[in-house]
């Protein structure tokens, strides 16, 4: 009978202790939880669903491309301007355009938008910041677009642009809140150095930066003073820890290099090759999963990388024929990147890997992009520094690299905690 009390009593104190650990589990984040009992729902769909109000008897103005869309693939275009209640009055194109149609770094003008017949103004074309005169019918200005975490993606810039204008011309700005699709926690790369500061990383963020674009507008907002008028709508249901396969959501591509979410994945670093004079897969239909140029021993390149046993990673000896941008209808030749385990994964480590690798293996072939004349090279813009260029010239280890930029990212990392919301 002892024998059967004890056991019974250790059920129980098991019992209670799984208890106070899924408590423990379901009460971390960071002690905010919101939203994490309720069904999954995008900034725009609380907006429409909940928050209306917030948006009602108001002019407004839209910021969006095709991702802006609810979980049934529901234009956001469509349903305010289909709305009794929303006055949708004018919309506005990052770089790709309002429907996505305009190829990396192409000059998009005004026109008026065939479906709904509103002005659409361009804000990768004469200016990428609204003017006062883009802004007359407007009293809220909306900014939903699907981010990809990285720094140098440009829809952020586009969005803080707007939010100064917001604030110059007295218009309240609203984020529609969406995932971060590389997960809100993971913080990767170097911080940027402000005097390499360009479109394709305006401020010193880290070059994955584990955040939504909700959160970093709250960021930009109060620690580069812009001082907009900011509203965040946030998402119900998101937790730090998903990828954007863990959503409910259907990936639809932001850009035209950019078609699914292992692009997303790999693009952090991957997206560096686009500093060198590699194809980083422009032209195929595996950008930035596929690297490679004429003059690279594909097998050999594959083996180098494959005995980094870099974690979550292999490379498969690949060759293709880019039909524009680099090496456009030339056969190359390099790897393919194959994602084996997301959660550890780490593609900016990787990708300073391929580089190094590029460059040691190909010393008379291999070459950055040409510097500027104030002796900056586009892949110090997309790293955000120019010492990394330097260091891998002069022979050092990705590890040494990593330790060097290790405490400003610390730094950053303290600072971003103030404004994570989930």
């Amino acid at each position: 009978m002892k024998k059967l009390i004890l056991a019974c009593l250790a059920i129980v104190f098991a019992a209670g202790s799984l208890t106070v650990a899924a408590f423990a589990d379901n009460s971390s984040n960071n002690g905010k939880a919101k939203g994490k009992d309720k069904p999954f729902q995008l900034g725009v769909e609380v907006l429409l669903d909940e928050q209306k109000d917030l948006i009602e008897e108001k002019r407004v103005g839209l910021i969006t491309n095709p991702t802006g869309v609810d979980k049934e693939l529901n234009s956001i275009v469509d349903r305010l301007h289909n709305d009794p209640d929303v006055n949708l009055t004018s919309l506005y194109g990052p770089e790709h355009g309002v429907r996505g149609n305009a190829q990396a770094g192409d000059y998009v003008e005004y026109y008026i938008d065939e479906t709904t017949g509103l002005p659409v103004y361009s804000l990768y074309g004469q200016t990428r910041k609204p003017t006062p005169e883009m802004l007359e019918d407007v009293d809220v200005l909306l900014f939903d677009i699907q981010d990809v975490g990285t720094r140098f993606y440009t829809y952020i810039y586009t969005m803080a642009y707007a939010m100064e204008a917001a604030q110059e011309n007295d218009i309240e700005f609203m984020v529609l809140d969406r995932p971060n699709p590389l997960s809100g926690t993971k913080v990767e790369g170097p911080v940027l150095d402000p005097d390499y500061a360009s479109f394709v990383g305006n401020y010193p963020i880290p070059l994955r930066h584990g955040m939504t674009v909700g959160e970093l507008a709250e960021l930009f907002n109060k620690e580069f003073d812009i001082g907009a008028d900011l509203t965040v709508v946030e998402m119900d249901g998101w937790k730090r820890n998903m990828y954007y396969d863990d959503t409910p959501l259907e990936f639809v591509l932001p850009s035209p290099n950019m078609p699914t979410f292992d692009t997303a994945m790999v693009y952090p670093g991957a997206a560096l090759i686009e500093g060198t004079n590699l194809s980083e897969g422009r032209g195929t239909t595996k950008p930035f999963e596929l690297i490679g140029a004429p003059y690279v021993n594909s097998t050999e390149f594959a083996a180098e990388l494959n005995d980094l046993n870099l974690p979550g990673v292999s490379f498969r000896a690949a060759s293709f024929t880019p039909s524009f941008s680099k090496h456009s209808g030339t056969l190359s030749n390099g790897v393919q990147i194959h994602i084996d385990h997301k959660q550890s994964f780490h593609p900016v480590e990787t990708g300073l890997h391929i580089v190094k690798t590029l460059h040691d293996m190909y010393p008379e072939d291999f070459a950055f992009r040409a510097e500027n004349s104030e002796g900056v090279s586009f892949f110090d813009n997309l790293i955000g520094n120019g010492w990394i260029r330097e260091a891998i010239e002069n022979g050092e280890s990705v590890e040494s690299i990593k330790t060097k930029w290790e405490s400003e990212l610390e730094e950053f990392k303290d600072v971003r905690e103030n404004y994570l919301v989930y």
